[in-house]
């Protein structure tokens, strides 16, 4: 009985093991280290970026799948269009696929969505910073559409991960990051389809007032305005 007993232990411990390399999810996690070689449009030059350098910012990495792609370009040409909203909201951005930085500059070059770039895309060819962020498919080498938003404190907030056939809105993006953004100035937290100037949940002072009673403090009318 004794070695069934074990047994059992250390099956359970296999299980435990196996279901956290499992977890994928990057939210509540410490962004990953890396560094990588990148190239930078406004210059036209190849540079490097490390993790240290987002240190005490806001910050989102954006994963897409390849270069030459279809959906990819629209994705970071709507991301490149609205990057003057990231950078008042004081967040930085960068692209990242496992395609090198040679196949980076040339698709910046050629792609005409891509033209007026403003925001450095980094290469991940060996894929291990695809990897530490849970987003490789294996059997093709290419990155799902993986975007993370790390708070000041270097911890992943949000992310959206996608299969590569449709683009992620970047609008909505835009909203979850001034919501994100308010309840970690403030301690208050969003409700559903928070916008600016909308009514929050006061639980960091309310909070007995408001447990069960939410519905009293906001109708699904404001919610959905």
């Amino acid at each position: 009985m004794a070695c069934d007993t074990n047994d059992a232990i250390e099956d359970k411990k296999t299980e435990i093991k196996e279901n956290k390399k499992m977890n994928s999810t990057m939210v509540l996690r410490k962004m990953p280290e890396f560094t990588m070689e990148a190239y930078e449009p406004t210059s036209g030059k190849y540079n490097e970026v490390k993790s240290s350098d987002y240190e005490g910012k806001w910050f989102v990495i954006c994963f897409y799948p390849a270069d030459f792609t279809f959906v990819c370009p629209t994705e970071i040409a709507a991301m490149n269009a609205k990057y003057e909203e990231f950078k008042k909201r004081g967040v930085e951005v960068i692209a990242v696929s496992t395609d090198t930085k040679f196949s980076h500059k040339r698709f910046a070059e050629t792609e005409p969505l891509l033209k007026d770039l403003q925001f450095t895309i980094a290469a991940d060819p060996t894929g291990k910073v695809t990897r530490d962020f849970g987003v490789m498919i294996e059997d093709a080498g290419i990155a799902l559409r993986g975007r993370f938003l790390f708070n000041p404190d270097g911890v992943c907030v949000a992310q959206e991960v996608q299969a590569p056939s449709v683009g992620r809105n970047v609008n909505e993006f835009l909203r979850q990051v001034d919501a994100w953004q308010h309840a970690y100035k403030t301690g208050e937290v969003c409700p559903a389809n928070w916008r600016p100037g909308k009514k929050t949940l006061p639980v960091n002072t309310q909070a007995e007032q408001m447990t069960g009673r939410v519905g009293d403090y906001v109708t699904i009318e404001e919610l959905l305005s």
